[in-house]
């Protein structure tokens, strides 16, 4: 770098993190905007901006999860609590320095392009950058049903969002919907303290993966197989999986509306023990409330004092305006899902829906963009990175279908890529035929 350049990082979890390390270790100039009052965000709990809840753990592996250049502490178990991953990302920031470019109680409200990128907090506090990297999460915006079921409830209905510990369903009748992590583990529980069995409602069904395989941790053991097709992949690891646990539907619980790897599983070692002592017990999906009632689609109906909808999150971006996202985040087309299309100035870190953890994804990823940002790395050409991520959202359509394709990467093929792309781009530096960043240049849409 022949000059520091000023980037712009909008948020402090972990993909802020990563990219604040990065963009340091390549010498930028880089301010870390973060609406809580510490570094980690979602796992930050007691930050009052985290939805952690008190039985949270990982659901993938620390081996599989932590960041390259931070690796966990062995003697670790290997599924960390929310509160040891909350102290690993705040030891991460102390470690790499990033604790002091982090500006916290800094929710931002813009950030507008006019030549350079000025960021604008809610506060009012304007500042311009040469570059802007997104890192504000896609989890914290709860996604209530739409359209709601039919009729009026009497009792009370909350989201997982706002769920922290089991005390709130003491002695009432649970029904949590949803057959997501966040859902299973919920119903888990409820289901110590509640009244009655926990119903655990949901319109479709997932695989439900243990949290170990043949003694050891099973992301461990689907890494195994990552040379493989993700077809034949999936054959392999379905029929480990079936020899191990069985089928959801032995247990009660509807058939998975796709292939593994296809639709993300449930990991958890707890849900099918609640089921089998009748702790838990499944329901289809909700026809219609009726009082104090809910009744469901194949005519059965349960007495309900609690609704919980652990229906998922949308994905929002409040500040960039929709010339830059679109009317739907969810479909935003990034190269490489870093690289805004129009203006690779605006970058994104996080904005992907992975078949594993996060951790080594978003690091990844932050490192392509401070390599960008910092010169030391050449985009192709703006026809071809638009052809690329054609053809990935091609390839995630056929296996993923129209459920977020867009964001949908496979981990262990997509973080081997990402370094193949930083060689490729060091490659064409080298070659002279394509231009590093420049601060302040907005390329042109290509034709």
């Amino acid at each position: 770098m022949t000059s520091a350049r000023r980037v712009a990082v909008i948020g402090a979890g972990p993909a802020g993190l990563a990219a604040g390390k990065a963009l340091r270790d390549a010498g930028a100039d880089a301010v870390l905007y973060e609406r809580g009052d510490r570094p980690g965000g979602l796992w930050a709990r007691g930050s009052g901006q985290s939805p952690a809840y008190a039985s949270l753990h990982l659901n993938t592996s620390k081996g599989r999860t932590e960041f390259a250049d931070f690796p966990m502490p062995r003697h670790w178990p290997d599924y960390p609590s929310a509160d040891m991953v909350a102290g690993y990302l705040a030891d991460y920031a102390e470690r790499f320095g990033v604790v002091p470019h982090i500006r916290f109680n800094s929710p931002v409200a813009s950030v507008e392009r006019d030549g350079r990128w000025t960021v604008t907090t809610e506060s009012g506090d304007a500042e311009r950058y040469d570059a802007v990297v997104v890192a504000n999460g896609h989890n914290w915006d709860p996604r209530w049903p739409d359209p709601a079921p039919p009729g009026d409830f009497a009792g009370a209905r909350m989201h997982a969002h706002g769920y922290r510990d089991a005390e709130v369903f003491r002695g009432k009748r649970v029904l949590v919907v949803g057959m997501g992590n966040s859902a299973m583990d919920i119903a888990v529980d409820a289901s110590h303290v509640a009244c009655g069995p926990v119903l655990l409602s949901a319109r479709r069904g997932v695989h439900i993966v243990p949290k170990y395989l043949f003694g050891r941790p099973s992301d461990a053991t689907g890494g195994a197989l990552a040379a493989l097709p993700w077809r034949i992949r999936q054959r392999v690891a379905e029929t480990m999986l079936r020899l191990a646990v069985g089928r959801p539907q032995d247990y009660g619980l509807p058939a998975p509306s796709g292939g593994l790897f296809q639709n993300h599983p449930t990991i958890s070692d707890t849900i099918l023990h609640r089921l089998t002592h009748g702790e838990v017990e499944a329901r289809p999906g909700i026809r219609r409330f009726d009082g104090g009632e809910v009744v469901f689609t194949d005519g059965t109906a349960d007495p309900v004092d609690l609704v919980v909808w652990a229906t998922g999150y949308r994905v929002s971006i409040p500040f960039l305006s929709r010339d830059l996202v679109g009317d739907d985040p969810e479909r935003l087309p990034l190269f490489k899902r870093v690289f805004h299309l129009d203006d690779p100035s605006l970058a994104f870190v996080g904005l992907m829906q992975s078949t594993g953890a996060a951790l080594p994804i978003v690091e990844a990823q932050a490192k392509l963009a401070a390599a960008y940002f910092s010169g030391a790395y050449a985009l192709p050409a703006p026809a071809e990175r638009r052809r690329d991520t054609a053809r990935a959202l091609r390839a995630a359509t056929a296996r993923w279908g129209d459920r977020r394709p867009m964001m949908r990467v496979d981990f262990d093929r997509y973080v081997a890529d990402l370094p193949r792309e930083l060689a490729a781009g060091r490659a064409r530096l080298v070659r002279g035929g394509a231009p590093p960043f420049t601060p302040a240049h907005r390329e042109e849409t290509a034709a």
